[in-house]
């Protein structure tokens, strides 16, 4: 199953079945096993990809287990410590992963109640597990950036060295998207300060900061929602109900153009339609092949059908454009010299027709 999926299964797995997790074992059947089983893909069944209450006795420090090992080349790779489902993490719950840390040979050690798991590795000093993780993974609320992380960790896709050469960049973008959140909520006074002083030229007193508080709070959250609707407003401009609905209405104006108005098709129509025809030809029969001149172009069509535009020959100027369409039916107009320099976008053209076909 592809990572995405098996995430999102696991997750309503948890939203069915949580209520009802109430130990540290139950956690682990319910939630972590089935996450190294279905999400990373190794068999906890088989002491040479996972080994449970893993031991590895440290100085005065005998008996103690980590919950989960998990190896690759009879190495341990990854070091697992779970707690009961609910709980809140903290680093004071890995006390055996950062013993375990230093005497094996793992470079990845994982921290969860079942919900959410933190990974954590050796940035701040070599073989010595960092406090704070490099990446958070909240299956309650998961978010798309860290899926192609954990993605490395699947047993067929292992790639500890990919995962250690991001989680310097992961660890930092993770923390500021944490402070950017707390400024936008409860912005302190630096934060304040900075966004005032590059546009109140007077004395940020007392008065000044509390009244920019309130301000910066709600030119951010207006800066957000703006940038929302933007991508909403062109979501909804090129879906497909919209894109159908643009090209009847362009289809009725050309047809009524056709018949209403004196257009004149030019010899160079004809013959950037006949260069175009013969592009085409190996392609697709000619026959397929139709052209509809309007006032403002001159349109040439697969099937006679105003859906499978091939391409326009904008002429009725004294710069000449031929208008090309990727396969979401937008135009891109680029600028030609003659009418025989269509045949410089011959590729284009055969890729335009395979759209509809």
């Amino acid at each position: 199953m592809e990572i995405g999926s098996a995430l999102a299964s696991l997750a309503r797995k948890i939203e069915e079945r949580g209520s009802i997790i109430e130990t540290e074992e139950a956690t682990k059947n319910a939630f972590v096993m089935p996450f190294l089983n279905n999400v990373l893909g190794y068999d906890v069944f088989d002491p040479s990809e996972v080994i449970p209450e893993f031991t590895a006795d440290t100085g005065t420090k005998k008996g103690e287990k980590v919950d989960y090992a998990i190896l690759k080349d009879s190495d341990v790779q990854v070091l697992i410590e779970c707690k009961k489902f609910g709980e809140q993490l903290s680093i004071k719950h890995a006390s055996q992963l950062y013993r375990y840390f230093s005497v094996t040979n793992a470079r990845i050690a994982i921290l969860t109640n079942g919900v959410i798991y933190q990974f954590f590795t050796d940035l701040d000093a070599p073989n010595k597990m960092d406090e704070k993780p490099f990446l958070e993974l909240n299956l309650a609320d998961i978010d798309d950036h860290v899926v192609p992380e954990v993605a490395k960790l699947t047993k067929e896709d292992f790639d500890v060295a990919s995962v250690i050469n991001a989680a310097g960049e992961l660890k930092y973008v993770s923390q500021i998207k944490k402070v950017i959140a707390t400024q936008l909520t409860s912005p302190d006074d630096e934060f304040i300060r900075f966004f005032a002083s590059k546009v109140y030229e007077g004395a940020i007193t007392q008065k000044v900061r509390d009244q920019f508080a309130t301000l910066t709070t709600k030119a951010f959250k207006q800066y957000l929602n703006d940038r929302i609707n933007d991508r909403l407003k062109s979501a909804l401009a090129n879906s497909p109900e919209v894109l159908r609905e643009r090209e009847s209405i362009e289809e009725e104006q050309d047809r009524v153009e056709e018949e209403h108005s004196d257009i004149v098709t030019t010899m160079e129509e004809l013959e950037g339609y006949n260069i175009v025809r013969a592009i085409l030809c190996q392609s697709v029969g000619v026959d397929r092949i139709s052209q509809r001149d309007t006032k403002s172009y001159f349109g040439v069509l697969l099937d006679d059908n105003n859906r499978k535009p091939i391409c326009r020959l904008h002429f009725n100027r004294t710069q000449k454009y031929i208008g090309l369409f990727d396969d979401a039916k937008k135009e891109t107009r680029e600028p030609i010299e003659r009418v025989e320099d269509i045949f410089t976008f011959a590729d284009k053209l055969k890729e335009t027709v395979s759209y509809y076909d």
